[in-house]
C-alpha cells in the first residue's frame, strides 16, 4: 500500500499520547487520512517502554498526594483504559490485576484513616487494614516491624499495564478501524512550517502536509513549540527516575505516603512486568540535562528548551533553599554513585519491607526513564501534572501526560474534541461513551 503524503491529521511522537490519539481519531471520526510518526524503530521505545515507568495504572485511590476530585478524575481515565482492553479482548499481557496498597507508618496513620473515610465512598473496593490484615496481603511488609502501621488496599482491580503493549495494541487496532492509517517508524522529524491549507512537516522520509497537528513527544514538544514561538515562558527541567531489584518479596503493589513538602513521587515496590520473579522499588527522583534517558544525544536539545535564564533560576532557586528539598535532591544524586547506592537506597525501602538486607538490592541497569517537569517562568514555579500548549490554530503540544501514562485515552478525547471542532469533522461521541465510559 502507498503511503500518502497529505493528511487531515499528523502526530508526532509514538509513545502512549500519540498512540491513544491515533486510536481513537481512527475508531469514533470521520477523518480518514491521519499519520503517526515515530523516529525509532518500534512504537513506545521511550518513556512508554515498560523498563522506563512505574508500570502504574493510576486510579487515585494510593496515591496520597491526589485530592479526591483529582483522584475521581484520575479514575474515570484508568477505566478507559481497562475497557479498552475489554473491548478488544487484549488484557493478557497489558494488563495485571495483583493487590495494591499505600502504609502509612508511625504518625501517617492516623491521617490515612482521615483519608479512607473521605475516599471510601467513591471507591467502594477501598479496605483500611490494621496489622494483621496486612500480613495476610503483603507478610514481609509486617515482618520485623514494631512501628505502628494501617493501609488503604485494594485487593481485585487491575493494578498495573505494560504501556508498550498498549501502544502498540492501539495503532494496531487503528489500521484494523482505518487502512488510510499510515504509521511512519525510524522518520525523524525535522521542522514544522505553516501553509496554505494547514502545516508542513519535514521529515527524513520527506515532506508531508497536514490541516492538524499534534505533537506528543516529551520534552520535544516544548522543543518544537518554542521552534514555532509558542511557550516562550515555559523551560523544562527533566527529572529522571531510577529503580532497584529484589529477588520476589512482594505480592503486588505497596506505596508509601506522599510527602507533602516534596514535588516528587514516594517510593514504592511491585512485581515488575517484564522481569518475572522480581520486585522492583523505586523511583528516585534525578534531575538530568537530557530529554531522553541514557541519550546524550539529546543534551543539545535539553540545552534549548531549559534556557537558565534569571525567572528559571529564581524558580530553581525557590527550590534548594528548601532544606528538605535540598537533602532529598541530594539523596538522590547519591543513589546513582556504584557501591554506596544500595547502602543507601537500603535504608530507605525498608520502609515498605523492614527485613531487606544489603545483598537482596541491586541497581536497576539501563531502566527508568525521563519525566519533563515544566518550570512556568512567569509563576516562577514548577508545573506538575499535565503541561499542554494550544495555540488555537491547527496544533497542540503536549508535554507531560498525568498522571502518566494512565490518563492516555482521557488526554487524547480531550484532542479529539478540539480537533473535530477545528476541521468539522464528525465525532461518535455515543460510541465513544458505549465503548469506554
Amino acid at each position: 500500500m502507498k503511503k500518502q503524503c497529505k493528511h487531515d491529521v499528523i502526530i508526532i511522537g509514538g509513545g502512549i499520547s500519540g498512540c491513544a490519539l491515533v486510536y481513537l481519531l481512527s475508531r469514533y471520526t470521520s477523518l480518514k487520512n491521519i499519520a503517526l510518526f515515530e523516529k525509532y524503530p518500534t512504537i513506545a521505545s521511550v518513556n512508554s517502554h515498560a523498563r522506563n515507568n512505574s508500570q502504574t495504572l493510576h486510579c487515585g485511590d494510593i496515591e496520597t498526594n491526589y485530592t479526591l476530585e483529582k483522584a475521581c478524575q484520575v479514575k474515570q481515565t484508568a477505566n478507559m483504559v481497562v475497557k479498552y482492553a475489554q473491548l478488544h479482548n487484549t488484557q493478557q499481557g497489558m494488563l495485571y490485576k495483583y493487590p495494591k496498597m499505600v502504609i502509612a507508618v508511625g504518625d501517617e496513620c492516623q491521617s490515612l484513616s482521615q483519608r479512607y473515610e473521605q475516599f471510601k465512598s467513591h471507591f467502594p473496593n477501598m479496605q483500611l487494614l490494621q496489622r494483621d490484615a496486612i500480613k495476610q496481603i503483603e507478610p514481609a511488609v509486617i515482618e520485623g516491624r514494631k512501628d505502628d502501621i494501617n493501609a488503604i488496599a485494594i485487593t481485585d482491580e487491575y493494578t498495573a499495564v505494560n504501556f508498550q503493549v498498549l501502544s502498540q495494541s492501539f495503532v494496531q487496532q487503528a489500521q484494523q478501524n482505518n487502512e488510510k492509517i499510515d504509521i511512519f517508524t525510524s522518520t525523524l522529524v525535522k521542522d514544522i512550517q505553516p501553509s496554505d491549507e494547514g502545516y508542513i512537516v519535514k521529515t527524513s522520509q520527506g515532506e508531508h502536509h497536514a490541516r492538524f497537528v499534534v505533537v506528543s513527544a516529551g520534552g520535544h514538544s516544548l522543543l518544537f513549540a518554542q521552534q514555532m514561538g509558542f511557550g516562550q515562558h515555559f523551560s523544562c527541567l527533566p527529572m529522571a527516575g531510577s529503580f532497584y531489584y529484589t529477588p520476589e518479596i512482594l505480592n503486588g503493589k505497596v506505596y508509601t505516603v506522599q510527602n507533602d513538602k516534596l514535588p516528587f513521587a514516594a517510593i514504592h515496590g511491585d512485581p515488575d512486568v517484564v522481569c518475572p520473579g522480581k520486585t522492583r522499588f523505586g523511583p528516585t527522583a534525578l534531575a538530568l540535562p537530557l530529554l531522553e534517558r541514557y541519550r546524550w544525544s539529546t543534551f543539545t536539545e535539553f540545552l534549548k528548551v531549559f534556557k537558565p535564564d534569571r525567572d528559571v533560576m529564581k524558580c530553581l532557586w525557590g527550590l534548594i533553599k528548601q532544606q528538605e528539598i535540598r537533602n532529598y535532591m541530594l539523596k538522590n544524586m547519591l543513589f546513582e554513585i556504584p557501591v554506596i547506592r544500595e547502602r543507601l537506597f537500603l535504608k530507605d525501602v525498608r520502609k515498605i519491607v523492614p527485613t531487606l538486607r544489603l545483598n537482596d538490592i541491586s541497581f536497576a541497569s539501563k531502566t527508568g526513564g525521563i519525566r519533563p517537569v515544566m518550570i512556568d517562568k512567569e509563576q516562577h514555579t514548577l508545573h506538575l501534572g499535565e503541561a499542554q500548549i494550544n495555540p488555537n490554530n491547527g496544533l497542540i503540544f503536549n508535554m507531560t501526560p498525568s498522571p502518566g501514562a494512565t490518563s492516555c485515552l482521557g488526554n487524547a478525547e480531550k484532542d479529539l474534541r478540539y480537533i473535530v471542532d477545528y476541521l468539522g469533522a464528525e465525532f461518535d461521541e455515543a460510541a465513544l461513551v458505549n465503548d469506554l465510559k
